[in-house]
């Protein structure tokens, strides 16, 4: 959709940058808010290749196209789109998001990935033993669930079988009936504690006693082995999901098969017939990928199974359709520095994070200064009362003389007061808990990094120039977004009379080209095709020449009957247009003739037959109306002798 990609585009197009903008020259004026020469001289330099316009990329030409992006933010503005919740939430999330790239840029992120790094060069095969007990039990049951663990992981030790003690002891739902075995897993599919268990055990050996959120395991290595490498392979998809087909997908599948069999081009094929058109334009090339990378379990084993370079596959049935697969290439191991982006990625948003969050929050708290307070502890049991644990806590104002500071980071001070105010809110979302202490040290806890890191993210906009432009882009491009949403594409798709009647007064602009209904046959070889040609002329039919020339152990012809444009794909190119039976026309590694039974000459397209582009259509003409109203409504004020300079410096 052309308005979207102009949202695109335009949300790369704000970069504002906040710092010293008093010592800045004001480019021009907005209903008297300034807009200054430094941002439009950034985000000029930073698009300009993403500008497709020939005429806006020369400075005036840009200009007007950034004036009218920020148009659209003071409208958005006008309009109250940035105080909504909808945006405020998404807004908070990315610059959450944003200021982890700086928060725990630390080595600690980049030794845990290594860590993961190395261990996903393995799958782990492991059972284990569970005996449930969570980290608020009282501690005479946290006791007992380590006897009870300890007691047999002694018995394992000494040689009973793990599964038979699996079966009659462990907590863990199914192990009745599995014996504890897990089956293969690799790094992050388990919880960190647990994954240090599996990777620090040898094969066949039991783990220490290991404590996690569910309770005490223990753990018995089976197997290790090497990870699955990433392969590139080729396919031919037949689609099962498109619309009513003139033939049987599953029929089309084997037939293309069996064509492959005899000898016939894979990428001839793919470029012919396949249906995801990505991949046919490219002989049916995918991307390289590893077990769990793609959504078709069924295409990946097919693929796995395949062990020679050059090797086909039998035709194979996934949710997309039917697919031919060709192992076109086993790739080597990634190195670090490939993964690194994706795995400390991944370290910081798993529970590795807390080994993270300690880090950064000791980093914080050295750059910025902090100083320890009151203990929460002694005052908080008593005044949070236990409806907390049911999250009805309702507060009550401390009183001024019992106010106390809990820490002071910079030059801000935490008090009692702001910790009530963060268990009021926060008990609504805990997961539940049964002792009011246990949640009382977890609420402190995520209070002191919240603010922490808060502290660091407030100052970050001042200190650092890039992440502060950053974050104004994305501001910006939701601001974009949602006002574009309510005044242009919603508006066009909820208005069908206005769009009805935009059709009615351009609907020579949706023409149909000449149409045949016509069928097309794909023959192996020239000689089979002058066969089918001679088979026409005798009156015979579709089915007729296809149950001639195809047997169960060899296709010769592909059969395939529409109505089509003069200039489409499945055509041959240069196909005389005249009812009748054609000559023989070469198309990649077959043979082609075209029966056309009817010739249909242009005409108009049907809403319903257009009407996606009718709308994309009707939703420009909507938006060129009112960005001529925001000119009107919006006083713009250009300072010609910033403008001047700007053109010099950029020059």
């Amino acid at each position: 959709m052309k308005n979207f990609l102009s949202v695109i585009i335009l949300a790369f197009l704000s970069a504002t940058t906040v710092f010293s903008q008093n010592k800045k020259e004001v480019l021009m004026t907005i209903d008297g808010k300034p807009v200054y020469a430094n941002e439009f001289k950034r985000v000029y330099l930073k698009n300009l290749d993403l500008v497709q316009d020939e005429s806006q990329k020369d400075i005036d030409g840009y200009l007007q196209l950034f004036i009218d992006y920020k148009l659209k933010i003071a409208e958005a503005e006008t309009q109250g789109l940035d105080k909504e919740s909808t945006y405020k939430s998404e807004y908070s999330k990315y610059r959450d998001q944003l200021s982890r790239n700086y928060l725990f840029e630390d080595k600690v992120t980049e030794e845990l990935a290594k860590e993961a790094y190395e261990r996903g060069k393995e799958d782990i095969n492991a059972s284990h033993i569970l005996i449930r007990v969570d980290y608020e039990s009282v501690p005479q049951d946290t006791l007992a669930a380590y006897n009870k663990i300890k007691s047999i992981r002694d018995r394992a030790v000494k040689g009973e079988d793990f599964a038979q003690l699996a079966k009659t002891y462990s907590e863990e739902p199914g192990a009745k009936e599995t014996g504890g075995n897990l089956g293969y897993f690799t790094v992050f599919n388990m919880v960190y504690p647990f994954e240090n268990a599996a990777y620090n055990t040898k094969v066949g050996e039991i783990s220490k006693i290991v404590r996690t959120t569910f309770g005490y395991h223990i753990l018995k290595v089976n197997d290790r082995r090497s990870k699955m490498p990433k392969i590139a392979v080729s396919h031919i998809m037949i689609s099962d999901k498109k619309g009513a087909r003139t033939f049987n997908p599953e029929e089309r599948i084997n037939e293309l098969y069996t064509m492959l069999k005899q000898g016939e081009s894979f990428e001839s094929l793919a470029k012919q017939f396949s249906d995801d058109k990505n991949s046919a334009v490219k002989g049916g090339k995918l991307n390289a990928f590893t077990k769990g990378d793609l959504r078709a379990p069924e295409f990946e084993n097919a693929a796995y199974e395949l062990k020679n370079i050059g090797d086909i596959s039998k035709p194979v049935k996934t949710d997309f359709g039917w697919h031919i697969i060709r192992l076109d290439e086993k790739l080597p191991e990634e190195s670090f520095e490939q993964q690194k982006e994706s795995l400390e990625k991944r370290v910081t948003e798993g529970d590795r994070s807390k080994i993270v969050t300690n880090a950064i929050n000791n980093k914080i708290k050295e750059k910025y200064g902090f100083k320890k307070g009151e203990s929460f502890l002694p005052y908080f049991d008593t005044y949070v009362t236990d409806d907390v644990l049911k999250r009805k806590w309702i507060m009550n104002p401390i009183p001024n003389d019992m106010e106390k500071t809990l820490f002071t980071i910079g030059d801000k001070k935490l008090g009692y007061t702001d910790f009530a105010k963060f268990i009021a809110g926060r008990q609504k979302t805990t997961r539940p808990y049964k002792q009011k202490e246990a949640l009382l040290v977890d609420l402190y806890d995520e209070f002191e990094t919240e603010n922490l890191k808060d502290y660091f993210k407030e100052h970050l906009e001042d200190e650092n120039e890039d992440y502060a432009a950053i974050l104004t882009e994305y501001r910006d491009g939701l601001l974009i977004f949602d006002v574009m949403n309510k005044n242009i594409w919603q508006k066009a798709k909820n208005d069908s009379i206005g769009l009805q009647e935009y059709y009615n007064k351009t609907k020579q602009d949706y023409q149909w080209k000449q149409r045949v209904e016509a069928i097309i046959y794909s023959a192996t070889s020239e000689m089979l095709a002058q066969q089918i040609q001679k088979m026409l002329a005798e009156g015979k039919t579709a089915e007729e020449i296809k149950t001639a020339l195809n047997t169960d152990d060899k296709v010769n012809v592909l059969i395939t009957p529409g109505l089509f444009e003069v200039d489409q794909r499945e055509l041959p190119e240069g196909l005389e247009i005249k009812e009748g039976v054609s000559k023989v026309y070469p198309n990649n590694d077959s043979f082609e003739v075209v029966n056309i039974k009817a010739i249909l000459a242009p005409g108009e397209k049907s809403l319903d037959e257009v009407k996606g582009k009718v709308l994309s259509n009707y939703q420009n003409d909507i938006e060129a109306k009112w960005m001529q109203e925001l000119h009107s409504k919006y006083k713009v004020e250009v300072d010609k002798k910033a403008l001047k300079h700007l053109k010099k410096e950029l020059k």
